[in-house]
């Protein structure tokens, strides 16, 4: 396995992972799964992070699965799909659930599991040449990557069966109106503007962020009841920190917070 395939990089609070197996569209081998997996822990776990951006190499953000290492793999392909849907599972369960927001870059297209992954931003930026499909049913799979429980919740359940059951690409500008991502923009202003967002976010309140997080995640399965007793927990908790304390003292000094 080579640290080349996942590459990470820090600007001040800020850690981008790029996908980097250009010539292969990005796609998710064994080894590539492995080390994405070895980088998300080690981002999420580093307190010295305070935002996450992930994005790809080249003019695909992610094809998903390298369908051609499921036909080669020793253990045939259930075996090898049941390790490497583990493997991408756990770098999205940490992803999900880092104290830490994330950003997502999608320079261009995303199908199968690089749909999944695309889609798990808190901010979601396309360029235009960015396109989305599920991809699943044109090879005999079904979906991976937790796009069956992610994609319902941003788009709705009637597009996310037509995008998942019929494997229409949907374009950047389609995918902007019908919140498969946050907005487009330019191509070559698709990494200042990712790091824009993810340095604003950063300088915020990171702990009070991820109680947000936590919540609108917890929403989908609340009743009303459940997710405001939710609420005045985050917010009792939060209220007790050092972060509500900058916040409120700042506020009374007329000033604006310092959180980092």
């Amino acid at each position: 396995m080579s640290d080349d395939l996942v590459l990470v990089e820090r600007r001040g609070a800020v850690a981008i992972v790029t996908l980097n197996r250009p010539a292969a569209g990005n796609t998710l081998d064994m080894p590539t799964a492995t080390r994405l997996e070895q980088v998300v822990a080690s981002v999420a776990g580093d307190a010295s992070v305070r935002c996450v951006v992930v994005t790809g190499t080249g003019k695909l953000f992610c094809g998903g699965g390298d369908v051609g290492s499921f036909g080669r793999a020793s253990e045939g392909p259930s075996a090898f799909l049941f390790a490497l849907a583990g493997s991408v599972h756990r770098s999205v369960l940490a992803l999900a659930r880092m104290g830490k927001p994330l950003v997502t870059l999608v320079n261009g297209p995303a199908a199968g599991a690089g749909l999944s992954l695309a889609i798990l931003g808190d901010v979601a930026l396309a360029a235009p040449s960015a396109h989305f499909t599920a991809a699943y049913g044109m090879v005999g799979l079904t979906p991976d990557g937790g796009m069956s429980w992610t994609l319902p919740r941003v788009v709705g359940l009637r597009r996310a069966q037509e995008i998942i059951l019929t494997n229409r690409r949907i374009g950047a500008d389609e995918a902007a109106q019908i919140g498969l991502v946050t907005r487009v923009v330019a191509a070559e202003a698709l990494l200042d503007e990712g790091l824009a967002v993810a340095e604003r976010l950063a300088q915020g309140p990171v702990g009070a962020i991820a109680g947000a997080r936590a919540l609108l995640a917890a929403s989908m399965q609340n009743d009303l009841a459940t997710q405001l007793d939710l609420e005045v927990v985050r917010i009792a908790d939060a209220g007790a920190g050092a972060e509500a304390a900058e916040g409120i003292a700042a506020f009374a000094e007329r000033r604006p917070p310092r959180f980092t």
